[in-house]
């Protein structure tokens, strides 16, 4: 088994106060033929403000930093800090411009890199037996 996986950014979070897009490096815009056909997407990013020793050593946290929630492990939670800093979110396409992709929200900072992008296809059936906890 490999120890360490090379992961390589395909573009940047942009964000200011009312707007946000996800700006594809020119060397992987052809990568984004089809996209504009699909109302969602799928972006994963990377935590880059949490890389740190401290905080990838980090397995258990309060969600939602709510000390009155209980003490939870964090693949348990959809906590910035983990093992791994992947982040990942559903976003509505706003528009596709050039090497631009307009979203209506993501909960990623300014700056952070995104490592993929995958199209939303809906499952065929919704979960009917779905099961979260009461802090959610």
């Amino acid at each position: 088994m490999v120890a360490t996986y090379t992961i390589h950014p395909i573009g940047l979070i942009r964000k200011n106060h009312d707007t946000a897009c996800i700006e594809i490096f020119e060397e992987y815009r052809e990568a984004m033929r089809g996209l504009e056909d699909f109302s969602h997407i799928h972006v994963l990013f990377w935590f880059h403000e949490n890389d740190t020793p401290e905080k990838r050593a980090t397995l258990q946290v309060h969600p939602r930093q709510d000390p009155a929630n209980p003490l939870t492990g964090v693949f348990g939670t959809h906590s910035p800090v983990r093992p791994n800093l992947i982040g990942l979110t559903r976003c509505r396409v706003l528009a596709i411009e050039d090497n631009l992709i307009r979203i209506d929200a993501i909960d990623a900072r300014d700056g952070s890199p995104v490592i993929d992008i995958k199209c939303f296809i809906p499952d065929r059936e919704p979960l009917s037996d779905s099961r979260l906890p009461d802090w959610v």
